[in-house]
């Protein structure tokens, strides 16, 4: 069977912590690994090969993790969307990547499933019933009357895997509630299985548009070193939809096979909170904190947090921005976005608030910025062993580089100049110059920028190991 890893998404519900350059698939937001991290490793007990469908910007991240969990990238496929179009088209383009007699299993890679042997077993019951040309989704068991969800209604048979009758919308409590008493309905949990080619099939006979555009796009871009590109102009030509609009809600061929997983979609932070551990008083994250007369609140932060006399608050406290919410109001955090995307037309620190961290990863590494002024940055950059920057320039800014760990190999104009600890290196405006670690270990620099205009879009690239414009 082969994994279709659908990795685009933004996550806006768990701004701050989860932004466009930094997605909540790649958060550690429960434990050491990611969430993306955790649907590989869960997913390659099931599979025998994996596609992982992503944006182009968030490619190298998903390459990083993948690094990280000691997988090799060579194993992995991977098709670059510039522009996302929903989970159909993304679905259709690893589809046609694969023999049509192919069994795939396609899985959101920010959702936590803490049952995994209830998982397999589930997989398994999917796969046969999709050898028999269904196509399989699984309704997650439900235990409260959620109205974040979309729920499947599934025919009354008490079968492990039943017709599906209907998908419905996310609805009012008091219908969530009918829903919950009938026994007949279960949350959408976006998971799949079927062959590739009975998918294609219903795409073409029920979104025929999108059938043909994505057959247009994925014709052209050939697979380049493990790795499909698909142009902008081509993406932008498909039609934008769902998996559940565009086939799922309309076939006849649609079976649900009734599961509990342990399943949270974390789609917000009233879904993330059940997750964590709380104390006597119902608060959480309270381990290095402060709670006086306080009930029911949680807090995310580096720094210590001390709460008297509040109750229902989520704290959520990152480098750059804080955002007290009170509980039960969270999935209003995707209208914060759209605010301080328009108030970043006027101020463009705005606009970097839904973007970046402090932190950025790349694919060489890191950077995190320790100081922005006006006319003058301060960052630490961290490059892995083997890695290098492009070889740029830049028409605003001079940088001056010093080691404070690792050595570093610099080229600077026509220079290549070796630097160890506690030497440093000057790169006037406009010099050609690339920052690399040939050694075994990080390499950390500290950068001083100085200039009229800092912005990371002062740089021209000339040559660049990872194909990057």
């Amino acid at each position: 069977m082969i994994n279709i890893l659908l990795c685009g998404g933004s996550g806006t519900r768990l701004w701050p912590i989860s932004r466009k350059s930094y997605p909540k698939q790649f958060c550690r937001l429960v434990g050491e690994n990611s969430l993306f991290q955790n649907t590989v490793r869960r997913n390659l007990e099931i599979s025998e090969k994996q596609i992982v469908i992503t944006s182009i910007n968030n490619f190298f991240m998903a390459l990083n993790q993948i690094e990280e969990m000691g997988l090799r990238n060579s194993a992995f496929e991977y098709i670059l969307e510039p522009k996302g179009r929903n989970t159909a088209p993304a679905v259709a383009l690893a589809c046609l990547s694969v023999d049509p007699e192919e069994m795939v299993f396609v899985s959101p890679t920010d959702h936590i499933i803490t049952n995994t042997e209830a998982y397999q077993n589930a997989a398994s019951l999917a796969e046969k019933a999709a050898a028999d040309g269904y196509l399989v989704t699984f309704g997650i068991q439900p235990t409260s009357p959620e109205t974040g969800y979309g729920y499947i209604e599934a025919e009354n048979s008490g079968a492990s895997v039943r017709k599906a009758v209907s998908f419905k919308e996310k609805p009012e409590r008091k219908t969530a509630e009918e829903y919950i008493a009938s026994g007949n309905y279960f949350w959408n949990s976006g998971m799949f299985c079927f062959k590739a080619g009975v998918f294609l099939d219903e795409l073409k006979q029920y979104c025929p548009d999108i059938y043909e555009k994505s057959v247009m796009a994925f014709n052209k871009s050939p697979l380049d070193d493990g790795v499909r590109n698909i142009d902008m102009d081509d993406m932008l030509a498909i039609p934008e939809n769902s998996i559940d609009y565009a086939v799922m809600e309309k076939s006849p061929l649609v079976m649900v096979i009734p599961v509990d997983l342990g399943w949270n979609d974390v789609g917000s932070y009233d879904a993330l909170d059940k997750e964590f551990l709380k104390d006597s008083n119902g608060n959480s994250g309270m381990e290095n904190n402060i709670a006086v007369d306080s009930v029911n609140v949680t807090a995310v932060s580096d720094k210590v947090v001390a709460v008297l006399g509040v109750n229902d608050l989520f704290i959520i406290d990152t480098k750059d921005a804080l955002l007290v919410a009170k509980k039960g109001m969270t999935q209003k955090i995707k209208d914060i976005v759209p605010m301080l995307e328009n108030a970043g037309k006027s101020d463009k620190k705005y606009t970097d608030l839904t973007t970046l961290h402090t932190t950025a990863h790349r694919p060489w590494g890191s950077y995190t910025v320790l100081e922005d002024s006006e006319r003058y940055k301060m960052k630490r950059i961290v490059v892995k062993p083997g890695k290098r920057l492009s070889l740029q320039k830049h028409y605003h800014r001079s940088e001056h580089w010093v080691v404070v760990s690792g050595s570093a190999v610099v080229t600077k104009g026509d220079e290549e100049i070796f630097l160890k600890t506690n030497e440093s290196i000057y790169i006037p405006m406009g010099i050609i110059h690339r920052l690399e670690n040939s050694g075994k270990i990080d390499l950390v620099v500290l950068e001083i920028q100085v200039g009229e205009y800092l912005a990371e879009d002062d740089i021209v690239r000339i040559e660049d190991d990872f194909k990057r414009g």
